[in-house]
């Protein structure tokens, strides 16, 4: 009968004893997932770096292009509208040599040519930038707020600092001669 108790005490500290050890192999693997977890947020935010970076530093992209992307583990899908064609295979091409990219989906789109759409560019660019509140936005190599036009239809597309210059560059877009419509998808930076 001892034998038994014995036998029983032993059979409890291996319960415990195994118990313990999948409890510290648990916490380990919940480690190491919170681990690789932030790796990969790490490298996520890396690559949002370096993709926006080398789209803005492509030497053709402008006011009249908008350019943006997503990123899913480690592919980077383009999207956006552009006015010439070459630029959309470069923002393919500088994407492609960031290490960590796997591969690239190139949905942009080429606006098409017409030389009222161009007249309405320059137009809605005088109108918005030639404002009084808004021309600080010019200041910079890509000013922030990017004119869309297609077919006479103009979409802004940017960060503005504050709600009042989001709604003035939408009036001042109105008010160009021969635009039909306009989206305002700038976005207020504080939000």
């Amino acid at each position: 009968m001892f034998d038994c108790l014995k036998e029983m005490n032993g059979m409890k500290a291996c319960v415990r004893r195994t118990a313990a050890a999948l409890l510290i192999l648990s916490s380990a693997a919940s480690g190491w997932a919170q681990a690789n977890q932030a790796a990969a947020e790490r490298l996520r935010a890396r690559l949002e770096k370096e993709v926006r970076h080398e789209l803005v530093m492509l030497p053709y992209y402008g006011v009249f292009d908008n350019l943006t992307f997503r990123i899913e583990g480690y592919k980077v899908t383009l999207m956006g509208q552009v006015t010439r064609p070459t630029l959309k295979t470069d923002s393919e091409g500088v994407v492609k040599k960031i290490e960590g990219v796997e591969s690239v989906s190139n949905q942009i789109e080429v606006l098409p040519v017409s030389p009222n759409d161009d007249r309405i560019r320059l137009a809605v660019y005088r109108a918005i930038y030639g404002h009084t509140s808004l021309n600080r936005y010019a200041l910079r190599a890509v000013p922030t707020i990017h004119i869309i036009v297609k077919n006479g239809d103009v979409t802004l597309e940017g960060v503005v600092s504050t709600q009042g210059d989001k709604d003035i560059a939408a009036l001042q877009a109105n008010g160009v001669s021969g635009v039909f419509s306009v989206k305002n998808n700038l976005r207020v930076e504080k939000e």
